[in-house]
């Protein structure tokens, strides 16, 4: 089998989806399992909903109503029949959504998170299927959580892989064109879970490592995997190929074409990832698999935005040695800090980090009864892969750097 995976801006609207099935057309489609995202920003919209839910409960229905109100103007398009079952199955969906919402007695945002957010994919998918049979494709809808077990860590899910193997070799079929949900996983008592986001590129990586499948591609918006994010960076260039370690090397830094978690499965079984335009689906794009380095060799710049910076030191001077050290990272771990940057001396000891689970606060109040803290928000941290002086001097231009470390093929610096 194939595995295709199309991210929520190649279906943000009835066009969108008209350009998926004119991409299948163009590049076949037998024997494939499609995984696709919520559709454009839906979830987003169910982050507001789910903000509503603990803090504004006025506001709770009209941003359900927006959810349904941004789904419905796509299905009137795409559907001319106003009896199709698309309507009903999709209305069932935002019926059982708001069914939980009123029921619900869990006062634990992460696990209210994942049961409402993963109704984007359940649309999408839903809306995808049935305009896929209406247009003559013989597919099948899958619930991907049937298929994807997971722990209950809600928001970034660990996969029970001897689970996920067997249910999946139990029920796909490799001759069926089948249509599932991106992002999504279920625990042992069958509550939604999320793998984090971005993870549709993961749920494709499972997919594929469990099936076996031949290849793996990616549709984006952009021509392939580029050397630079062009919303930031400008002469952005495409890369032909890319080596599984250095897409690796690349993911961990934050490249935001292809997911941290997506490409070890692959590699293990040596399955080639391709990213594609959607756009221009019979170009060749970049594929990433059993190749060396990156072609052509030019520098990788990577940006992460809205991180924080920590610097800690002891406070009667005294040297920052073993246990200082597992105790700051006890903390990280504890408050759910993702370290990008680590940086000590001998009396003091950087990190850099995302604050995803708004934990900041608790974790500087911990840090403060025993070290001297200094803290910089909102800082940006670049990462220069394949680096040379040029685009060291073109990067620090104009920046406020805060904190630098050089490494053989790496360089990392923090700025504000």
């Amino acid at each position: 089998m194939r595995v295709f995976k199309f991210g929520g801006a190649s279906v943000k609207d009835a066009k969108g989806v008209k350009n998926l099935i004119s991409v299948l057309e163009q590049v076949g489609y037998n024997n494939t399992m499609i995984v696709v995202s919520a559709m454009g920003k839906t979830t987003n919209a169910l982050e507001v909903v789910v903000g509503h839910y603990f803090d504004n409960k006025k506001e709770l229905q009209s941003a359900i109503q927006d959810v349904i109100n941004y789904h419905n103007t796509i299905i009137l398009e795409l559907f001319e029949n106003e009896n199709h079952p698309v309507f009903k199955v999709t209305n069932a969906f935002f019926e059982e959504l708001k069914a939980f919402l009123k029921t619900n007695k869990s006062p634990d945002y992460n696990f209210v998170y994942d049961q409402v957010i993963g109704y984007g994919e359940l649309l999408s998918t839903t809306i995808i299927s049935q305009y896929l049979a209406i247009k003559g494709f013989d597919n099948q809808w899958i619930d991907v959580r049937q298929l994807i077990k997971t722990d209950d860590y809600y928001r970034r899910a660990n996969v029970n892989w001897e689970h996920t193997q067997a249910l999946i070799t139990k029920n796909i079929n490799s001759q069926t064109l089948y249509i599932t949900q991106g992002f999504l996983g279920s625990d042992k008592n069958n509550f939604t879970t999320t793998l984090g986001r971005e993870g549709s590129d993961y749920t494709a990586a499972i997919l594929g490592y469990c099936l076996n499948a031949n290849s793996i591609t990616i549709w984006k918006d952009v021509p392939g995997v580029l050397n630079a994010d062009p919303r930031y960076f400008k002469n952005a260039q495409l890369l032909n190929s890319i080596s599984y370690t250095e897409a690796i090397e690349l993911a961990f830094y934050g490249a935001s074409v292809i997911h941290p978690k997506t490409l070890q499965p692959l590699q293990r079984k040596e399955i080639p990832l391709y990213v594609k335009s959607f756009l221009n689906p019979t170009e060749h794009g970049t594929v990433v698999n059993k190749t060396h380095g990156i072609q052509p060799k030019v520098p990788c710049f990577i940006v992460k935005k809205n991180q924080v910076l920590v610097s800690l030191s002891t406070l009667d001077f005294s040297y920052i040695v073993e246990d200082n050290i597992s105790e700051i990272f006890n903390l990280l771990s504890k408050y759910k800090m993702k370290v990008d940057v680590i940086q000590n001396s001998a009396i003091s000891f950087s990190v850099c980090f995302d604050n995803n689970y708004n934990n900041l606060e608790p974790l500087l109040l911990h840090l403060k009864a025993k070290f001297k803290v200094t803290c910089n928000d909102n800082v940006s941290l670049y990462t220069i892969r394949h680096y040379n002086q040029k685009a060291i001097t073109d990067l620090e231009a104009g920046k406020t750097v805060l904190l630098k470390q050089i490494f053989q093929e790496t360089l990392q610096i923090v700025t504000k």
